[in-house]
């Protein structure tokens, strides 16, 4: 891995993997459109580790009160909706984890080398994503989520094994059909990710563990980890403060551009 590409696919994951824009589009697409090798398991690695880190570092004060209410509600009952909310991102994040095991290898298997599909897929959900920021309520805020609620918005993070669905955009797509605020649905978005991207990155270490870094890949390894989570940790905060004033509309219109272009370019080829 070319210290460059790492800087340039680290960045990629930190951005597109928070922002509702597909990272996995992104890191299918932009090597294939500039002739770059794959990446392998180590630099797969890097980025889900830059993505833990950054997540980690701006939800911290989150991620304990989450443990600390976990706890309580193990020895105390789940009495309120603050110590019932760490079990629904538990079971919010099972259907994932179960499709993740399942499926995965396939499904990527079956994308990676159609970028037509991915392409059409960035603009599909794109379509969606206006049509849940426009039609939905918009009135739910975090005290409102039940289980019912994280289960349904865990079965729609399964989609997003699809490269070009976004895993962010997926699942901010429904909580906003659910009526959420725009704000809500990106942090519990967020939240539950954080037990699909920790088990990820523990299961790719393990691998890379068991296979040990090749020669010459710690230095892409630690830029792509250090690009990865400088990027991720300014997308969240920038996600975050948009959605609290204005429409995710500019993503739309993202999807839609990039997804046109990449059919374009298709097609002239």
């Amino acid at each position: 891995m070319n210290p460059l590409h790492a800087a340039v696919l680290g960045a990629l994951q930190g951005l597109t993997e928070i922002l509702p824009i597909s990272s996995s589009a992104h890191l299918i697409l932009v090597p294939w459109l500039m002739g770059w090798p794959e990446s392998g398991l180590t630099f797969d690695v890097a980025l889900h580790l830059g993505t833990l880190i950054a997540l980690c570092i701006y939800f911290r004060r989150d991620i304990a009160e989450l443990v600390v209410n976990g706890i309580a509600a193990l020895s105390g009952g789940m009495r309120s909706q603050v110590t019932r909310l760490p079990w629904y991102i538990i079971a919010g994040t099972i259907p994932a984890a179960v499709a993740g095991k399942t499926l995965e290898e396939p499904i990527e298997e079956l994308f990676r080398s159609n970028p037509t599909v991915i392409a059409a897929l960035l603009i599909g959900f794109g379509i969606l994503l206006a049509l849940a920021d426009t039609l939905g309520s918009k009135r739910l805020r975090m005290d409102r989520v039940d289980l019912r609620v994280a289960i349904t918005i865990g079965i729609a993070q399964c989609l997003a094994l699809m490269p070009g669905v976004s895993r962010s955009g997926v699942t901010i797509t429904a909580a906003l059909f659910l009526g959420f605020t725009r704000e809500t649905a990106a942090r519990f978005s967020f939240l539950l990710s954080l037990p699909i991207v920790a088990g990820a990155g523990i299961l790719k270490v393990g691998h890379l563990v068991k296979q040990g870094i090749p020669q010459g890949e710690l230095a892409p390894l630690l830029i792509g980890i250090g690009t990865s989570a400088f990027f991720g940790y300014l997308s969240i905060a920038l996600l975050l403060k948009l959605v609290q004033r204005h429409s995710l509309y500019p993503f739309v219109w993202y999807r839609l551009v990039a997804g046109a272009a990449i059919l374009l370019f298709l097609f002239a080829r």
